[in-house]
């Protein structure tokens, strides 16, 4: 198996590597691209297409990953930047089919790679036309582009190929690393209705900044804005602007619900809070035959 993923990180190297700035490794049990720029590095996944890591120059990692991260189990990685897609959350005819789609543990294809003054770049897709109508019926294909320089960008977008319009939702599931959950606070959506997973049929307004006092599960609703962490233990504060989308997901389990997940770690809930640029709730996106659509994050870290 070891000589396999070699000669597999070989040919990848051979195609798509671009020296100082785009190289493919083995990490975490499978193979990741790691991208590198004057200002700042990320691992990406093959599996998922999914970032692990995201460290501008001279700053600390920007996103929190599991301390037991393990590509390869046939499951998503909890941590980084997984991509819920084609839908979010549960499937909304069939609780049967896997939360959150059927993209985070497979297996995505490089389509493309740059490396240029101040960024790498790296292109990845996946061609929903070969999955089982059983489980999704349209024809679509989907690509990631994921931008590293002084900020991460990350642009999902899905194209319609086939006769019949796609209702889609989805999520740009981002963990970021946080000094201490009890010690942040999030601008950016007050007065904005949210749907309160912990309390259904509840739509309360966001007043003022939002605090982690506990389990927090909340879809933010008509959210075209930038939304902002700040972070008093870490001293700084990190930005995620984003385009097509009209709602923000905010998450952290909390300390009871870490411990029954097993990949937290003993106090990973303290450290990580999720912001998710999303199209969630009422935020359903219709994309008709031969359209597309783009949903866009830009993640940028500053001393506050």
């Amino acid at each position: 198996m070891d000589g396999e993923i070699s000669e597999s990180l070989r040919a990848l190297d051979k195609r798509w590597g671009r020296a100082g700035a785009v190289r493919f490794e083995d990490r975490y049990g499978g193979p990741v691209a790691v991208l590198t720029s004057s200002e700042g590095t990320a691992v990406v996944a093959l599996q998922g297409a999914q970032v692990l890591s995201y460290r501008p120059i001279g700053g600390s990692n920007v996103l929190w990953l599991s301390p037991v991260a393990k590509l390869g189990l046939g499951k998503a990685v909890r941590g980084g930047i997984p991509i819920c897609w084609p839908w979010f959350g549960p499937h909304p005819q069939d609780p049967k089919k896997p939360s959150h789609g059927f993209v985070r543990a497979a297996q995505w294809d490089v389509a493309g790679t740059a490396g240029r003054a101040g960024q790498a770049n790296i292109r990845f897709s996946f061609d929903a036309r070969k999955i089982d109508p059983a489980r999704w019926e349209h024809a679509a294909v989907v690509t990631v582009d994921i931008v590293v320089s002084d900020v991460l960008e990350i642009m999902l977008t899905t194209t319609n190929r086939g006769i019949d319009a796609i209702p889609l939702t989805q999520a740009l599931h981002t963990y970021l690393a946080i000094g201490d959950a009890a010690d942040i606070s999030i601008e950016g959506l007050d007065g904005r209705a949210y749907i309160d997973q912990l309390a259904p049929g509840q739509r309360p307004l966001q007043k003022g900044p939002i605090a982690i006092t506990g389990e927090v599960d909340r879809i933010y609703q008509q959210t075209p804005d930038t939304v902002v962490v700040h972070d008093k233990k870490l001293q700084r504060k990190i930005r995620v602007a984003k385009k097509g989308s009209a709602s923000t997901v905010v998450w952290n389990p909390g300390a009871e619900k870490a411990s029954r997940l097993g990949d937290m770690g003993s106090d990973g809930y303290r450290q990580m809070v999720c912001l998710e640029t999303a199209n969630a709730g009422d935020d359903v996106v219709t994309l008709a035959p031969g359209k597309r659509h783009q949903l866009v994050a830009r993640i940028a870290a500053v001393p506050a």
